[in-house]
């Protein structure tokens, strides 16, 4: 069975393996205060060009969300999201559960436009009834989108003049952020991300470590007492020292950003593949999650071999699924992939 259906199937990349059993028997502080820990922050605030950020180690995305978003919101404050984003859709309530409303905005793509989050919070400050609803304070992006798709330099720069100008935070998930960065048509940076956002996050999980993710504030207000939230929500790491020497080791030798390219290369083979054989797709996603509309019997016939994910039904016999890459895809299997679709297509 040949696992396209996400990015983080496979276990970590060698190299990080490696460094785990090398330390295995090291003792060492625990809870983050370790040197690897230190290190790998050292590491994180020398990319972002950030010597003044936070970094701190979570483990998972939807735990370092949750974190995030009830660090910088008072009860009364929710959280501006498109309909899409993944602390709306896929995350059981986190934020809802930590007593912050999201306030999902329509979006075609999955992104936000600054042009959007102004309009909403003008019209809510405009409202007589304004303090008898939940008060927007923090816009939560993710780049890549849950629909693959990214935010250009312009665009990130527009949506955190809004949030400056309007008092409110600006945060970013990272947890494909790699394989954004490493797309064809970005051009941001991770100092621009750094510069642009009070608090964003890179994303190990999906990008070629075991677990964890590296949240980065640049915010000063959002730096006090954040670890006693860590703690608070779950996200404390007694062995904190596995985080560190992961995120240490994909940020030695270029490794973060030589993976996700591999990943893109892949991406970019697969949906160029597509293409020749004509099959349209729900959305143009230009990083490694590509969402191709195929028959069902195209798609009952791949279930054999292999496994994807279902998007939504396109009209009675099509359906659009998401396939992905990771740092880990071999080409070989995108050839397959390719080749047994070809097979299976019904003849023009």
């Amino acid at each position: 069975m040949l696992r396209f259906n996400s990015d983080y199937t496979e276990g970590c990349h060698p190299a990080i393996l490696k460094r785990l059993t090398e330390t295995n028997m090291e003792q060492t502080p625990g809870y983050g205060e370790d040197a690897w820990c230190a290190a790998a922050a050292d590491r994180i605030r020398e990319v972002c060009e950030a010597p003044e950020a936070a970094v701190h180690f979570l483990v998972g995305g939807t735990q370092t969300n949750m974190t995030v978003i009830s660090a910088a919101l008072r009860h009364h404050q929710g959280v501006i999201t498109a309909e899409s984003g993944h602390i709306h859709g896929h995350e059981t309530g986190a934020p809802e559960a930590c007593g912050h409303k999201c306030l999902a905005l329509k979006s075609a793509d999955g992104k936000l436009t600054a042009e959007q989050v102004a309009a909403y919070v003008d019209a809510h400050y405009a409202d007589e009834s304004f303090e008898h609803m939940v008060q927007p304070k923090l816009v939560y992006l993710s780049n890549p989108t849950e629909l693959g798709t990214i935010y250009q330099k312009a665009e990130l720069e527009a949506l955190s003049s809004v949030c400056r100008e309007r008092g409110l935070y600006l945060f970013l998930d990272g947890a494909r952020l790699g394989y954004g960065l490493a797309c064809r048509e970005n051009d941001l940076t991770l100092p621009d991300i750094a510069r642009l956002t009070d608090v964003f996050y890179i994303g190990g999980t999906k990008v070629g470590a075991l677990f964890g993710e590296a949240v980065v504030i640049t915010n000063e207000k959002l730096k006090e007492d954040f670890r006693y939230n860590i703690k608070q929500r779950g996200g404390m790491l007694a062995k904190g020292r596995l985080l560190g020497i992961q995120f240490l080791t994909l940020f030695e030798e270029n490794r973060y950003f030589e993976i996700s390219a591999h990943a893109m290369r892949m991406a970019e083979k697969l949906k160029a593949g597509l293409i020749k054989m004509k099959i349209p797709f729900l959305i143009d996603s230009p990083t490694n999650q590509l969402f191709p509309i195929l028959p069902d019997a195209v798609l009952e016939s791949l279930k054999e071999n292999y496994t994807y994910t279902c998007q939504n039904r396109v009209d009675g016999t099509h359906r659009a699924v998401r396939f992905c890459t990771s740092w880990a895809t071999k080409e070989e299997h995108v050839d397959r992939l390719l080749s047994d679709i070809r097979r299976l297509l019904p003849a023009d």
